[in-house]
This record gives structure tokens, C-alpha cells and sequence, in this order.
């Protein structure tokens, strides 16, 4: 049988594309119709956003905790959290999870090799962007990151929190972020991170200036991998 895959949710949109990609992309695998048991739990987006933006992540290591444990309880074998801000708390968590965990920048980390990309642009949340989850682990494989502008940078994180997790996904903010994407591409990049599980749901890759990583359908096939492993 296969493993029992635990989802950890932040925002609704996010862990519901990962949801379904899982549920979508088992069938080839496993036979149509077919896909791994799903279990998920998620604490409103709400006191993960308060703690985030006090940059307080031992507070967000408690939420995910929770999560894990009730995930674990409902008899999940691993967990995955297709949310990128939150995995600056990952460290924390990994320690006192009950249960093993996928790390979303490391399956992306691992694409970003197979693809022999060497310098790449990350998207997201200010919170994201500035932090040390993407940074940290793309360095171990040698492979540099950029990010976009201060001004955009707020631009990108105002579109993320009031826009993409509603479910809304204009033209407008799409052609800014194939402008932001081909600014990046200007200084050198040749990769782009979608460091944000919503952004997927607004950039296609026959749009994008750059080859994309999309983190949250790359976080979902691993997942598939795991549980048929």
C-alpha cells in the first residue's frame, strides 16, 4: 500500500492546487482514478499571517506542530506543508515533528540541478524573499539566488496576500510579474523560483522569460514519489 501523505495547509489556495496535483499526477503511477491516501489539516491563515509578519517562527513552528500531530494521530506516515514562508520555521518543527517531512526548497533544489541551472530568481513573499529558506539550501549545491527590487518586492507581496490566496488572478498582475521575471532575466538568471504556492496558479510557462520551478506542483510529485517509494 502506499504511504499516507499529510498536508500541512497555510493558505487555501496553495494547499488545495497541491491537493489536487497529487490526486492528478498519482493516476499515471498508479492506474486511473487511483492516488495515495490524502489526509490534511490546516489552522486559519490568519495566526499564521500575525506570526509571520512579527517574524515570530517559533510561534509558526507551534501551528505546524499542531498540524503534525493531528496529522499524525489521523495515521499519516509523512507530512508535506505547500507553503514556502512558513518553512523558515522548518528547523524548529523537523526536531519535535512526530512524523518525517519533505522539505519544499530541497525538491526544488533538486530540480534546479537535474535542470543545471546555476542562478535563479525567487519569488514570494517579502517575507520569502528576504529570508534564508531559499538562499541557504540552493547555496549547498552551489547555485546562486536573486531577488527582485525593494519596491517590488512589496508590489509582488501585496498581489500575494491580497489577490493570489483570494483566489484572484488578474491579467494585469500577471504581465507585472513577466516584467519582474524578465528584469531578473536581465541580471542574469536563468531560472525562477515560484516561492509562493499561489503564483503557480498565475504564471505559465509558455509566458515566463525564465524557466519556472513551480514549488507547489514539484512539492506534490515528490510527495507522490515518497508514498509509492
Amino acid at each position: 500500500m502506499a504511504k499516507r501523505i499529510g498536508i500541512v495547509a497555510c493558505s487555501s489556495e496553495g494547499a488545495a492546487l497541491c491537493y489536487q496535483t497529487i490526486c492528478l499526477g498519482a493516476a499515471p503511477l498508479m492506474g486511473e482514478y487511483n492516488h495515495p491516501e490524502v489526509l490534511m489539516h490546516t489552522i486559519p491563515f490568519l495566526r499564521y499571517k500575525e506570526c509571520v509578519e512579527a517574524w515570530d517562527w517559533a510561534k509558526v513552528a507551534k501551528l505546524m506542530l499542531s498540524s503534525a500531530r493531528r496529522l499524525a494521530h489521523a495515521g499519516a506516515d509523512f507530512l508535506i506543508c505547500p507553503d514556502n514562508t512558513i518553512h523558515q520555521a522548518f528547523d524548529m518543527v523537523a526536531e519535535k515533528s512526530p512524523l518525517p517531512w519533505l522539505h519544499i526548497a530541497e525538491v526544488v533544489r533538486s530540480k534546479a540541478q537535474e535542470k543545471g541551472l546555476k542562478r535563479l530568481a525567487v519569488l514570494g513573499t517579502e517575507f520569502l524573499m528576504n529570508g534564508p529558506v531559499y538562499r541557504d539550501i540552493l547555496k549547498k549545491s552551489g547555485i546562486e539566488t536573486e531577488i527582485p527590487n525593494a519596491p517590488d518586492q512589496k508590489l509582488i507581496n501585496k498581489i500575494i496576500l491580497n489577490e493570489l490566496v483570494y483566489g484572484v488572478y488578474s491579467s494585469e498582475s500577471r504581465e507585472y510579474f513577466i516584467s519582474v521575471i524578465g528584469g531578473m532575466k536581465a541580471l542574469g538568471c536563468d531560472g525562477v523560483v515560484l516561492g509562493c504556492t499561489e503564483i503557480p496558479k498565475l504564471m505559465h510557462p509558455g509566458e515566463s522569460p525564465l524557466p519556472l520551478l513551480d514549488s507547489t506542483r514539484l512539492l506534490a510529485g515528490a510527495a507522490v514519489d515518497e508514498a509509492l517509494r
